[in-house]
């Protein structure tokens, strides 16, 4: 949707509200589909739905010059660790990733997302995507996951076969800490440059 020929009656917090409430309800489906795996496709819309609302809230403001920095700020990411969570604990309880991989996934984005919200307060830059991977892509991910759920709940890794998002959910887990331990040492070190001692 080009947002400059964005309905009147739709706002920038609608699309926020709607990106959230689609977070929520795709972490629905997800526990749910461990009874009707059909909802997993539930999942897909709700992601879908939630990327559109997410990337055209902010765009939306901009077009039409109403935007509030601090106030969009923060509700745009306590938004995303609020669906986040919603969406962990839905894969968690869906019987298509352990717990134990769903919490990792969910600690790894708040240690990702708490370093951001760090260095853009000490350095005056927020950086949305690390390397290839960004809120997009991510989704992208997730969806052609869901879709492969369908076909098979696992997969066969040297020999060994294991639940599919438990594979793909500790491999994100890991690429996350380790993202957060590269971006903390970097920026460390550039504030300790930055502010030497007297």
């Amino acid at each position: 949707m080009d947002a400059a020929r964005a309905p009147r009656w739709l706002t920038s917090d609608q699309l926020t509200a709607l990106g959230l409430g689609a977070q929520i309800a795709a972490g629905v489906a997800y526990a749910l589909s461990r009874h009707h795996r059909f909802l997993l496709l539930l999942a897909v819309a709700c992601i879908v739905l939630n990327w559109f609302g997410d990337s055209m809230d902010g765009t939306l403001a901009r077009v039409r010059h109403q935007q509030r920095p601090r106030f969009g700020f923060y509700v745009d990411h306590i938004v995303d660790i609020l669906g986040a969570t919603a969406l962990m604990c839905g894969l968690g309880l869906s019987g298509f990733a352990h717990w134990q991989v769903a919490a990792a996934m969910l600690a790894g984005f708040l240690l990702l997302a708490g370093e951001s919200y760090l260095a853009t307060y000490t350095l005056s830059r927020f950086e949305l995507s690390q390397g290839i991977f960004g809120p997009t892509e991510i989704r992208i991910l997730l969806i052609l996951g869901t879709l492969a759920l369908l076909h098979s709940p696992y997969a066969t890794i040297f020999g060994h076969r294991m639940l599919l998002f438990d594979v793909g959910g500790v491999i994100a887990a890991a690429c996350m800490f380790l993202m957060t331990l590269r971006l903390a040492v970097k920026h460390t070190a550039q504030l300790y440059r930055e502010e030497p001692l007297p």
